[in-house]
């Protein structure tokens, strides 16, 4: 109230001295201007000789004496005016009264100069007090105080993460209940960092504090502080932290942090200083001379070998809480959230979907929850089905079908050998993953794919998986060459070819898989990430070695590609069931693969001629116990 009313005095003020300094000007261009005459003494110094010459505007007469002297004066309805001006010599011009401007007109002319002066006074002055990155407000935060009405979201609709959810609820239990920690000299943290792959919640995370902490909630990007002004980053940086002190307790979510939050030093020259003064700014604010009482910074980055060390040390970051893609059990929790908000059939089992995606983020299964929702509406449906989340999974997984694209029969053939060849390649290889499904429709890049899901969540992967996924890799190119001949091969084998090269570097290179090299590392990973990968990247082996491990990656793609040779001439006839089935029916389950090499065929419904085959839906799960490839008579 005290700020208001001072305020109102300061304009009060302004005006006053506004309309004075007006006021005083026009006086001094009245004193400049004519003089006003009577008409009895305009027509007595026209007789005597002493006017110049006048203007008449309809009854108003502006003129001149004879010394220069301007005068003004009205004139009545004077029968013979203009000739006595004429008699006496005096020049005259005339025009008529309706051109004259309105006087109201005129009043609002000449104060509006003035008028527009305190206009935009007023304006400057109301941006400066409002800030916010408005004129003259390029120093100010701009972070966002949530209000909770709007899309509030609670700890009920994250799921999948608990063990990230159990540390980030003590953060608003830090704020609601200090004393319960402190009583035991425990200090609140200054800040709690969440990393994890993109799609796995992080944002959601911290929005679900908003909604759950009851305490004011500023959120920001890190982008936010950067701004072609210099000092601009490091100005936010202190209105932000001022802005949380006002309304402490309360916590400051930035995210996106890597944006602003850059090792510093980086890049040539020495990197950028406008964006290391904003961080070395933010060290300061969160860890000081002053403290942060009741301020709690939340941030979260997918890139966190790239922020600064100074700022993940205990005093800033506390805590470092890890979020990764969720197992079977969080992706059946994450999809019973998100079913909630859609019709589903009462048949649908959650875990079904939950075992046949594995590795998917929570992202990805929002996702996949939408795109059956999709397919059902435009289907006409009145509930989302399994079959739907079967389409959507294949949809997410392989790319959309196209299948208006037009092949021909030759190239058609060729697919399906070549998709044939990595489908046999997998049922003979033991420690493979099972096939999901095999198709030649063209889906997303590819004219074909085979999909291989593995049976359970894994966190590593073996030796022998590996040497598995080369010798599947090279299935196609030898199914193509074996079949069609040497110079009948296509660059439809690209994408394994690339697969295979980098899968055998790493073997090599990284995980010591190589007994001439030995269990060293070879691959330096020193390359500067803000300024390519080509710019600062260093040998570090000598000619010899880099020759040795240009052997062992040729010899382990060799390796495979011999392997898969002999599986393929082994189970011909298998290659040959399997591209026929997949020539006749475009897509393919596991199963059915199984079933077309023992003599079953595929069932499917009839359909109306002229649309697509409709499938069987059969679960996309594989099914656990032994992965081992089936034995063929």
């Amino acid at each position: 109230m005290k700020n208001f009313s001072k305020n109102i005095i300061l304009w009060i003020i302004i005006g006053l001295l506004l309309i004075a300094l007006f006021n005083f000007f026009q006086g001094n261009s009245s004193n400049r201007t004519a003089s006003e005459i009577s008409f009895s003494d305009f027509i007595a110094a026209t007789e005597s000789g002493n006017v110049a010459e006048v203007h008449i505007i309809g009854n108003n007469v502006k003129g001149y004496f004879d010394d220069g002297r301007p005068f003004v004066t009205y004139s009545p309805d004077y029968p013979n005016l203009v000739d006595k001006l004429n008699q006496n010599g005096v020049k005259i011009t005339a025009e008529p009264a309706d051109t004259s401007m309105h006087p109201i007109l005129s009043i609002l002319l000449s104060w509006f100069p003035m008028l527009l002066l305190i206009g935009v006074w007023i304006f400057f002055m109301r941006q400066m007090q409002s800030g916010g990155g408005k004129a003259m407000g390029f120093g100010k935060s701009k972070a966002k105080l949530l209000n909770e009405a709007i899309g509030k979201i609670t700890f009920d609709d994250v799921a999948g993460i608990d063990e990230a959810k159990q540390e980030i609820e003590e953060v608003g239990e830090f704020l609601k209940d200090p004393q319960k920690f402190s009583r035991l000299c425990g200090k609140i943290p200054t800040g709690a960092l969440l990393i994890g792959p993109p799609g796995t919640g992080k944002t959601l995370l911290a929005r679900a504090i908003a909604g759950e902490a009851n305490v004011p909630f500023f959120s920001i990007s890190g982008s936010d502080f950067v701004e072609m002004f210099v000092g601009i980053g490091a100005s936010r940086v202190r209105d932000m932290f001022e802005q949380g002190k006002k309304n402490s307790p309360c916590i400051i979510f930035i995210d996106e942090i890597d944006a602003v939050g850059r090792h510093r030093g980086a890049g040539l020259g020495g990197g950028n200083d406008e964006r290391e003064q904003t961080l070395n700014q933010l060290l300061v604010e969160m860890d000081g001379f002053e403290p942060n009482a009741g301020v709690i910074i939340v941030a979260a980055t997918n890139r966190p070998d790239v922020l600064d060390p100074a700022l993940l040390r205990p005093g800033r970051f506390d805590r470092q809480i890890s979020i990764s893609n969720p197992d079977i059990i969080g992706r059946d929790k994450i999809l019973k959230v998100h079913i909630k908000n859609i019709k589903i059939s009462p048949k649908f089992d959650s875990k079904i979907i939950a075992r046949g995606t594995p590795g998917f983020s929570g992202a990805d299964l929002a996702n996949l929850v939408n795109e059956a929702a999709l397919l059902a509406a435009r289907k006409n449906k009145r509930m989302v089905t399994l079959e739907d989340f079967e389409s959507a999974k294949d949809k997410v997984m392989m790319g959309a079908e196209r299948r208006s694209m037009v092949m021909s029969e030759d190239e058609k053939k060729l697919t399906a050998y070549h998709e044939a060849g990595h489908a046999i390649a997998t049922l003979h290889s033991p420690a493979s993953d099972p096939i999901h499904k095999a198709t030649i429709i063209p889906r997303g890049r590819s004219l074909g794919m085979v999909l291989r899901l593995p049976e359970r969540d894994q966190l590593t992967m073996r030796k022998d998986q590996m040497k598995a996924h080369l010798l599947i890799a090279a299935g196609g190119r030898i199914a193509e060459e074996m079949i069609f001949g040497i110079d009948k091969i296509t660059n439809g084998a690209a994408s394994d070819i690339q697969m295979v090269t980098n899968l055998a570097k790493k073997m090599v290179t990284e995980w010591g898989m190589s007994e001439k090299l030995g269990r060293l590392r070879y691959n330096n990973d020193s390359e500067e990430i803000f300024l390519g990968h080509s710019v600062t990247q260093s040998k570090n082996v000598s000619d010899s070695t880099a020759k040795i491990i240009d052997d062992e990656v040729r010899a382990l793609a060799e390796e495979a590609e011999n392997n898969c040779r002999k599986i393929l001439e082994e189970n011909i006839k298998e290659l040959h069931i399997v591209a026929k089935g997949l020539l006749e029916y475009e897509t393919i389950t596991g199963d059915e693969i199984k079933d077309l090499i023992k003599g079953i065929k595929p069932t499917r419904d009839d359909f109306d001629e002229g649309s697509s085959p409709k499938q069987t839906v059969t679960s996309s799960v594989p099914k656990t116990g032994d992965s081992t490839a089936p034995q063929v008579n």
